[in-house]
């Protein structure tokens, strides 16, 4: 069965005034379900606040728009709540329990990528709510809700029946949510427009990569993550997970082209990909990028902590280690094709500028 490798678009799961949550259906990206793996948004609208939830996944969030508040409990500890903006990238464990406010006018939108190998379903989230019409308390009985939280019954019947809104709620204009804290971010979350760059080659590309040195978090969480920001026409070398990782790339911004090449050499995937897309990498094939003249930027989660990549082009290439009598031989080739081939691309970089 061919696979089928094609970006998708997520499709609108539930919303209403405050906002809505999108998320990425396995039965359209099949490859979710192969590589267990989630992905969903969460858009929310001024004064929209996304209700508590906990889920069966593991994930890392990454802002893509706006600012606004996360509150996040951590098993058997106490509450943070902190500031986040545009660039953050947050680490989110098995457990934690999580909510998120937008106060600002702009829309504050949450990318969700994360490892559902341990899920109620291959390749989708479920959200357990604390609170709202689909939350704990309306599947318990009264008496099991009053002896547990040791509550008068007309208590009860008033904390369920007041319970309307589904996932997300919009809040009066002036009702006053906890304030932030900025040391709260310490060790929670990681600003990858701000963080010291991995890479940087000129007229070429940046990256910054998530791991458990800058982010310990994404330890517990089992994978690793990247920002990758491609400039006008440069090229992302041709490459692979060398360790058995999924790659998993939203498109934040921009556009451009991109083909995949799998087992027998063959061509699996050539696409122009746009903001919003998000295509999965299987296991060990080489994929390479190329951004049209306004850039590309994107996001993307690799399915262990610390990612090894092997890079098939550039002066670190396993072409370029290679004996070259063996590149002859393989190649088929007299001596001097296969100089020429060995001295181009000699730089250390995985990123290469449009040509002149």
């Amino acid at each position: 069965m061919e696979l089928d490798l094609l970006p998708k678009l997520p499709q609108e799961a539930y919303g209403g005034n405050g906002g809505a949550y999108y998320a990425w259906c396995p039965k359209e990206l099949p490859m979710l379900r192969e590589g267990n793996i989630g992905a969903a948004k969460l858009a929310l609208q001024k004064n929209g606040l996304g209700l508590p939830r906990y889920s069966d996944s593991a994930k890392v969030a990454y802002v893509l728009q706006g600012s606004g508040v996360a509150g996040i409990v951590l098993p058997e500890q106490e509450e943070k709540v902190l500031p986040i903006k545009e660039g953050d990238a947050i680490a989110l464990p098995f457990g934690v329990v999580t909510w998120w406010y937008n106060k600002e006018d702009t829309e504050l939108v949450v990318l969700f990528l994360g490892d559902t190998s341990k899920a109620h379903k291959a390749g989708s989230f479920t959200d357990f709510f604390l609170t709202g019409s689909n939350g704990i308390f309306t599947g318990f009985s009264t008496e099991f809700v009053s002896r547990a939280w040791d509550l008068d019954e007309g208590v009860v019947r008033t904390l369920v029946g007041k319970q309307s809104g589904n996932g997300i709620v919009k809040l009066d204009a002036g009702f006053k949510m906890p304030e932030p804290k900025d040391e709260h971010r310490h060790g929670m979350a990681l600003n990858c427009l701000e963080a010291p760059l991995d890479v940087d080659i000129k007229n070429g590309g940046r990256v910054v990569v998530l791991n458990t040195k800058n982010l310990p978090l994404v330890g517990e969480v089992g994978l690793g993550a990247d920002l990758v920001r491609l400039d006008g026409s440069a090229m992302c070398s041709p490459g692979f997970s060398c360790d058995s990782a999924l790659q998993v790339t939203y498109i934040v911004r921009g556009s451009g082209r991109v083909q995949v090449v799998g087992v027998d050499g063959k061509h699996v995937l050539e696409t122009t990909i746009k903001a919003g897309n998000l295509f999965i990498v299987p296991r060990f094939f080489v994929v390479s990028k190329i951004g049209d003249p306004d850039g590309m930027e994107w996001f993307s989660i690799i399915t262990t902590p610390n990612p090894i990549f092997t890079h098939l082009a550039g002066r670190t290439s396993a072409w370029k280690a290679l004996s070259p009598e063996v590149l002859q031989a393989s190649f088929n080739v007299a001596p001097d094709v296969e100089q020429q081939f060995r001295s181009k691309r000699t730089a250390d970089a995985i990123f290469f500028p449009p040509p002149n």
